[in-house]
């Protein structure tokens, strides 16, 4: 059996011979960025196949967070879940906004909304949860208490690419949701990143922030950023788009071949979103438990010395690190699911080049370690 490196994701990458005629088309208009022709279309075609309104491409999703809270004038402070990628919470530092941190459910991994509604204070201003590994958030019941407190919601999807529930693309949800576009994501465009608006004056005003806060050759009204998305990532982005249900389907196949042989095991779980098919793939966490041979770090580590290269997605939390552990929000008896969560969690690897026999090589080592200690 081949010992070459698995490693936890790798990008969608379709032939080069593809791309070509794409950058051929850029080298004839000599337009780079500032919402050129690939730009444009590509906006209007990830709105019809996602089923929103309108997208308002960046050049990453960082970007695109920071800017969402800049275009709905998101002060004070806004509660947020510590289970997450710190870009999450970095958006709030940056714009100078007091993260305020909230437990997580122990099915979804997302924001539980009765500690939503006992973390809100005078100063709170918005709540941004996280569609963690693309399994949404109970939406209904985040809206009813921004509704009752009058508060902004920000989606961070950035997992979420392609998550829909019966009403529709889990992207209408809030006042704002931000997509990822990096290399990992499920689709990417080497990096970049979008914000989803619900109506053309929204829009407006994220491409005027997105773009230094210019309306024309003289006129500034906002002091915005430089968010653009290239034309060569916008060109990236449309070929994706080509391949993208096909690349779903082998991340289900993946996802359900990992269910199947490892569903019994015990002291391993596996997240309810991924048995109930609610999620995109985008990741493929289980949870270690004191019932399983080796501890969660030990296992990470027999992988990762046999090439098999898994991640803790995600420990630490946020919360754990140095510019937000001083938070009283942060303390660990405050966020004790997350904690727990995040001590047993491990991302195995997942994508839609992953071989049957490369992910045979994961599920083996797995079981063996069971094996070697059951003879």
């Amino acid at each position: 059996m081949s010992n070459d490196p698995i490693y936890v994701t790798q990008p969608l990458l379709p032939d080069l011979e593809e791309f070509l005629p794409y950058l051929e088309q850029i080298w004839a208009s000599k337009q780079l960025t500032n919402g050129g022709n690939m730009h444009r279309q590509l906006e209007q075609q990830l709105a019809d196949y996602l089923g929103v309104e309108h997208v308002a491409l960046f050049n990453s999703g960082t970007i695109a967070l920071l800017t969402a809270l800049q275009a709905l004038r998101i002060t004070g402070e806004v509660i947020t879940t510590p289970y997450s990628f710190v870009a999450t919470t970095h958006s709030l530092l940056w714009n100078g906004i007091r993260p305020v941190f909230a437990d997580i459910d122990p099915h979804s991994f997302n924001l539980d909304p009765e500690k939503i509604e006992a973390a809100i204070t005078p100063h709170t201003t918005a709540i941004m949860p996280v569609h963690c590994y693309g399994n949404p958030c109970q939406v209904q019941a985040i809206q009813r208490i921004a509704d009752n407190y009058n508060l902004k919601v920000i989606y961070d999807a950035a997992h979420s690419f392609g998550v829909r529930d019966a009403g529709g693309s889990i992207l209408r949800h809030g006042d704002l949701s931000v997509l990822s576009f990096h290399a990992t994501k499920v689709f990417n465009t080497f990096e970049g990143g979008a914000i989803i608006c619900p109506d053309a004056k929204t829009k407006k005003r994220i491409d005027q922030l997105k773009n230094f806060g210019f309306v024309d050759e003289v006129t500034v009204v906002a002091n915005g950023i430089n968010g653009k998305m290239s034309e060569i990532n916008a060109a990236f982005g449309l070929l994706q788009l080509k391949h993208i249900d096909q690349a779903l389907a082998q991340r289900q196949h993946i996802a359900q071949r990992y269910n199947q042989q490892l569903k019994d095991i015990k002291g391993i779980s596996i997240p309810a979103g991924l048995l109930e098919q609610t999620t995109n793939n985008s990741y493929y966490p289980i949870l270690i438990d004191s019932n399983y041979p080796i501890s969660r770090d030990a296992l990470y580590q027999r992988l990762r010395d046999n090439s098999i290269y898994s991640r803790r997605y995600f420990y630490p939390l946020i919360s754990q690190f140095p510019m937000y552990r001083g938070l009283v929000s942060a303390q660990p008896e405050n966020l004790a699911t997350a904690t727990e969560i995040a001590e047993k969690v491990l991302c195995l690897p997942i994508y839609p080049a992953l071989t049957e026999d490369e992910q045979d090589r994961v599920i083996s080592l797995i079981k063996d370690v069971l094996n070697a200690c059951n003879s």
